[in-house]
């Protein structure tokens, strides 16, 4: 699997969100979700294979961040092809994420 497919599924994007902010155990990331731990572990099973994400130990606990060498491959792809639309592609993934995050809001009130 390429790092396009990786990120091609609405789940692993969110979690490279949240891993963006920084370090997180896969237990807080599968919190914020309402999904099984089994499929966040699938989705983190993924993006580490790609080498989006890395893993740690501490203690009993397993460690995520991102690995921005990861992303190198994507950022290579995405210059080259929209040198001039970066900034509306970065403001089109805001609102999509500002959608989302007002309807999660509205689900939950």
């Amino acid at each position: 699997m390429e790092v396009f497919d990786a990120i091609a599924q609405p789940k692993r994007r969110e979690i490279l969100r949240l891993l963006s902010a920084g370090e997180l155990s896969a237990g807080e990331i599968a919190s914020r979700f309402a999904v099984t731990q089994p499929a966040i572990s699938q989705h983190l099973k993924v993006l580490k294979h790609v080498g989006l994400v890395s893993e740690r130990r501490e203690g009993t606990k397993r460690m995520l961040s991102v690995r921005a060498e990861g992303l190198v491959e994507l950022h290579d792809f995405l210059a080259e092809i929209l040198p001039a639309g970066l900034t509306r592609l970065k403001e089109a993934a805001e609102r999509e994420e500002r959608t989302e995050r007002d309807a999660r809001r509205a689900k939950h009130n």
